[in-house]
């Protein structure tokens, strides 16, 4: 799995195996019964990336089984250098030795730019959060009883299914039997801004109907041009199929959906509950048969604490993950079957009913001329007071249903939350069998 790490992932390799030497131990292997501890310290400013997403299975497992404890940790901070135009960075620090030291702290950043408050800790596992060793693998599926999550559907049709607004116009105006094939068509970017984007939605529909609307066959026979003329191999074989987008993964019911990248300046990553004549495009993960009450855990701020300390970046943006963030996550128990009035299922119907509280404080300004996107309503600056107020509901529905499952009902942080979410997660994955790591495809050599 060295594939996923980054360049400065060799140095704490190089280190680990230079604390052996110092501690007259040989290098490389794996330990065999029991060895020298060096009093020798290491500490190293990183990219933060290395304590983030799936490098930290990879790297972390391997360093905690040479031994390696750390005894202070920086969390995220913006690091400023002389250089010309200062590209953003965003680092941690990290001390480490062979030595379990007692005293041991967390730096944390209330402003990434500003000055850290140092926090004693009992242990620093490799997310930076005074928790248990807890290394998260990519999963194929959920720790927990909830609905599987996907990427949204990929059209790749070189431009000839997926429209803008002009467009849309221009067929209706050619062939206003084109209505019923048009959907909205949303990504990332429409998603969260609110952008008119449309798509052609052909799947199911009769040959005769298609070949007497003259301008749906010339993108159709575009589209089965255009993928003939692809140099790989499965992109040529689509071609036999040209009235289909390349992947279909629309659900057929109610939906979240997920921005696959989101700014790290919001507190709450912005999902929706979407119709299924929604089209959602790859740019979106889309959890098919969800509720309220799925919607309502993932709007949580306990789960975007989870995300932020759990997630890959793409430059300091949050991208979430379906295999390392999704699939991981530890869940409140609240069985379906819940008798009524029982603390699951109240706990269950708290959530739901605050949920719904969130969606109505949005479509408070999401209608009229000027309706306010998912980018307005959550940019901190702007988010409005009843949608915060309607987020803090939420957040003690949920806080409550994980005091059910030995949570605390208030919490002073994110790092907090997350500590006790990592003993949750132990105690799921303590009893589901083993996961099978997906194998990873090997790369040729150059000659």
């Amino acid at each position: 799995g060295s594939g996923v790490l980054d360049f400065v992932s060799a140095w704490y390799v190089k280190a680990a195996d230079y604390l052996h030497c110092r501690a007259g131990a040989s290098t490389g292997q794996p330990p065999f019964g029991v060895r020298a501890v060096s009093s020798t310290r290491v500490a190293f400013v990183s990219t933060n990336s290395i304590t983030q997403g799936e490098q930290v299975g990879v790297l972390w497992g391997w360093m905690l089984a040479q031994g390696v404890h750390i005894h202070f940790a920086h969390r995220t901070f913006a690091w400023s250098n002389e250089a010309k135009g200062k590209a953003a960075v965003h680092c941690v620090i990290i001390g480490f030795g062979l030595e379990d030291r007692p005293e041991k702290a967390i730096y944390e950043y209330e402003d990434i730019k500003g000055a850290p408050l140092a926090v004693p800790a009992s242990h620093i596992n490799p997310c930076l959060v005074d928790g248990p060793d807890v290394l998260l693998t990519a999963r194929k599926n959920a720790i927990c009883a909830v609905p599987q999550v996907t990427y949204g559907s990929f059209a790749l049709d070189d431009g000839q299914f997926t429209i803008d607004q002009l467009t849309k116009s221009e067929l209706l105006t050619a062939d206003q039997r084109i209505t019923p094939f048009l959907r909205p068509f949303l990504g990332g970017e429409e998603f969260l801004h609110g952008t008119p984007r449309w798509c052609l939605w052909l799947d199911g529909v009769s040959p005769t109907e298609l070949r007497s609307i003259a301008p749906l066959m010339r993108r159709i026979e575009a589209v089965q041009k255009w993928r003939a003329s692809r140099d790989r191999a499965t992109t040529q074989k689509l071609a036999q199929t040209p009235t289909q987008f390349a992947e279909i993964r629309q659900p057929k019911s109610r939906y979240i959906a997920i921005p696959t990248v989101s700014s790290e300046r919001r507190r709450f990553i912005p999902m929706g509950l979407l119709e299924p004549e929604v089209i959602a495009s790859n740019q979106l993960y889309v959890v098919p048969d969800a509720d309220l009450f799925h919607f309502g855990t993932l709007s949580s701020t306990m789960h975007n604490a989870w995300v932020r300390f759990t997630c890959g970046r793409l430059k300091s943006d949050i991208r979430y993950s379906a295999a390392i963030v999704y699939n991981n996550f530890p869940w409140p128990d609240l069985p379906t079957d819940a008798l009524p009035g029982s603390p699951a299922h109240k706990a269950k119907a708290a959530i739901e009913a605050a949920a719904q509280g969130v969606l109505d404080a949005r479509a408070q300004f999401q209608q009229g001329d000027k309706p306010a996107s998912l980018a307005d309503l959550y940019d901190p600056l702007t988010m409005p007071p009843a949608l915060h107020k309607a987020h803090q509901k939420l957040d003690a529905a949920v806080d409550a249903a994980y005091a059910l499952c030995g949570g605390k009902k208030t919490w002073k942080n994110d790092a907090e939350r997350v500590a006790f979410l990592f003993e949750l997660y132990q105690r799921i994955t303590s009893l589901l069998p083993a996961d099978k790591p997906k194998p990873r495809k090997k790369r040729a050599l150059p000659a």
